[in-house]
């Protein structure tokens, strides 16, 4: 999950935050850990609090929020609303708690900086999830490679951050991570790899 933070309506990306959830969790619980884990920090490090919260979702995750909000005693002090989106999952309007809507015409300002919002905290959340992603990737095909244990994956994941980046590399750039002959096995199984799923189709 992502938090996004905008001050007068500006980005403040050095205030954004980011969330490795439980993946078993519903909707409503994930908005929930979510909320509390922001806040609660949020008043233990007497950090800046926002005067208002929008929610990307309607009255379930607005009631997840609420909930959490009056736990940590702040339900007087920010406001919490969401954004309804239409069948084409477009904004269509802002919910607040009550589940009161509240129409914007599509050419107002304010509909475009909660489209700009809703777009932002998209991309920040589905860049975090392919950088999960990938970390996994890398994980799983270093784990198949005799030699390379916990340490050694460090290494190059701290090094190439990706499967991808780690591909690219040549042998010699990956033997400055980690030792030659290893370099040299780790560079000749993903590229075995890669020849083994290219095929050719004649007609």
């Amino acid at each position: 999950a992502s938090c996004v933070v905008y001050d007068d309506g500006k980005e403040n990306r050095k205030a954004y935050r980011l969330f490795r959830l439980h993946t078993k969790n519903s909707d409503y619980d994930s908005m929930k850990e979510v909320i509390y884990r922001r806040y609660f920090r949020l008043l233990k490090d007497n950090g800046h609090l926002p005067d208002g919260i929008l929610v990307d979702g309607g009255q379930i995750q607005i009631n997840a929020a609420k909930e959490i909000i009056s736990q940590l005693g702040l339900a007087d002090n920010i406001k919490i609303m969401g954004l309804v989106k239409d069948d084409h999952h477009n904004t269509r309007a802002l919910l607040d708690s009550d589940g009161n809507e509240f129409n914007i015409a599509k050419d107002d300002p304010l509909f475009f900086l909660l489209t700009r919002m809703q777009d932002e905290v998209h991309r920040v959340a589905i860049n975090y999830h392919r950088k999960l992603r990938s970390k996994a990737q890398i994980h799983s095909i270093l784990d198949e490679i005799n030699g390379i244990g916990p340490k050694r994956k460090q290494q190059l994941l701290k090094t190439f951050h990706n499967l991808d980046n780690l591909k690219l590399a040549k042998e010699e750039e990956i033997a400055h991570v980690i030792p030659a002959n290893l370099a040299h096995t780790v560079y000749c199984y993903l590229h075995q790899n890669n020849e083994e799923k290219n095929i050719i189709e004649t007609s």
